[in-house]
């Protein structure tokens, strides 16, 4: 689809009060190597007839100016001390806020809003110098107002300065200031030195799979080149979930579980299998807890493709399960220490994926006043990232959607695992 958009000068959005000038230490856990990235978010909202007349780029500026008073760490700049230590400068530089108008309607767009929207660059432009993570704007955000009186928000934040459960908070917050509240329902509070600052000395007292590094795989930077790859998004209805959980009691030795779980097992075996991974390798299903300010760890269920292949689902369930109940008070302790004392590694990349559960974060229900997003969540995908988010479909079916990037050769394999291991929807863009 072709269209035009027009786009206005980025300006810089500051408190409508004064806040602290001071320095901000990031917590060991929040910067991280693996963290140094801008994330995005992408939210579609239609036309509502009791905001018209009201700009919904004015309408989040207002709001997004009195939340900063609260966040206002979001103003400053990252800087970088000893050690690579990051910090926040708290200047009130500003964050960055653009205007745009695109010639079409929101239902033009079909099912182009999906996870991986193929005109995140138009709706989400890149401002230039924006995109770095020392002394560049932590928050970017872009307003495109449709003709129908629909818009599109693009976000990129910082990810070193938050998660999608942070985001949402200040996401939160500005909805509510521009439905007239006077404060945030909640206060947002930093003390991430107090929780997730190493120990002193350093001590690295659980085993973190999830930082192991392992040697250079030359046929895994072959396979997954990243220009090569297929970025596609995978929908599950409530039908498929049934069936996949029907298609796990079958298989014997059947445990409880999540939907989350569910699919993430799902997908780690179709993915494992359409990769035809070879038996000595262990590819890594890194499971991401949430928490404020970017305190999350990554434990990692492990396995060698081989016995990944020949059992059941419930057997990557069990994995999962055990990874899971690694996490501990000593274990984020532990996970902050192994930063400071191996100068924040990044997480183990080959043949690994990280799967990120965002379906209870609340992306689908910001309301600007124009009502709940037809859209709202991540459209953010690796060789070794996928994320799980609401949607409903074209049939107005409230399910899953899973982004997923694979190689071409691996596409049609990984199709037919799904058909076989389960019934599903809809692929979108495979």
């Amino acid at each position: 689809m072709v269209f035009s958009m027009k786009r206005r000068e980025p300006e810089l959005v500051i408190p409508t009060k004064a806040t602290p000038r001071e320095i901000k230490k990031l917590s060991d856990i929040d910067d991280q190597e693996g963290l140094r990235f801008q994330m995005p978010i992408m939210f579609f909202y239609r036309g509502n007839p009791s905001m018209r007349g009201r700009d919904p780029a004015g309408v989040i500026r207002e709001g997004l100016a009195k939340t900063l008073v609260y966040y206002y760490p979001f103003v400053g700049r990252i800087i970088e001390g000893d050690n690579r230590k990051l910090m926040v400068d708290c200047n009130e530089e500003g964050v960055l806020l653009v205007e745009a108008d695109a010639n079409i309607n929101i239902e033009q767009l079909g099912d182009n809003i999906l996870p991986l929207c193929p005109f995140m660059e138009e709706f989400l432009h890149d401002v230039p110098g924006s995109k770095g993570i020392i002394g560049c704007p932590l928050l970017l955000i872009q307003v495109t107002r449709f003709i129908c009186g629909g818009f599109a928000l693009g976000i990129r934040f910082n990810h070193n300065m938050a998660d999608a459960h942070g985001m949402i908070q200040l996401l939160t917050a500005i909805t509510e200031f521009v439905k007239g509240a006077a404060t945030p329902s909640i206060l947002p509070v930093w003390q991430r030195e107090q929780y997730f600052t190493a120990r002193s000395p350093p001590r690295i007292t659980c085993t973190h799979n999830e930082y192991e590094q392992t040697p250079y795989d030359v046929s895994y930077a072959d396979i997954m080149d990243s220009d090569k790859l297929i970025r596609t998004a995978i929908f599950f209805s409530p039908k498929d979930i049934q069936a996949l959980r029907n298609h796990m009691s079958l298989s014997g030795n059947f445990n409880r579980c999540s939907r989350f779980e569910l699919i993430t097992t799902y997908l780690w075996k179709c993915r494992t299998i359409a990769l035809s991974l070879a038996d000595p390798e262990e590819p890594g299903l890194n499971i991401p807890t949430r928490y404020y300010g970017n305190a999350f760890t990554l434990p990692a269920a492990v396995s060698t493709a081989g016995i990944l292949y020949a059992s059941p689902l419930s057997y990557a369930v069990d994995l999962i399960h055990k990874a899971k109940a690694q996490l501990s008070e000593e274990y984020i302790k532990s996970a902050a220490d192994l930063m400071v004392i191996k100068k924040r590694p990044k997480n183990t990349t080959n043949w690994n994926l990280i799967f990120s559960d965002i379906t209870r974060i609340g992306f689908d229900k910001v309301d600007f006043g124009w009502g709940n997003p037809e859209h709202g969540g991540i459209p953010f995908t690796t060789s070794n990232t996928s994320v799980c988010m609401n949607f409903k479909n074209w049939k107005g079916e409230d399910g899953v959607v899973v982004s997923i990037c694979l190689p071409p050769l691996a596409v049609r394999k990984f199709k037919y695992e799904l058909k076989k291991m389960a019934c599903y929807s809809i692929i979108c863009r495979m």
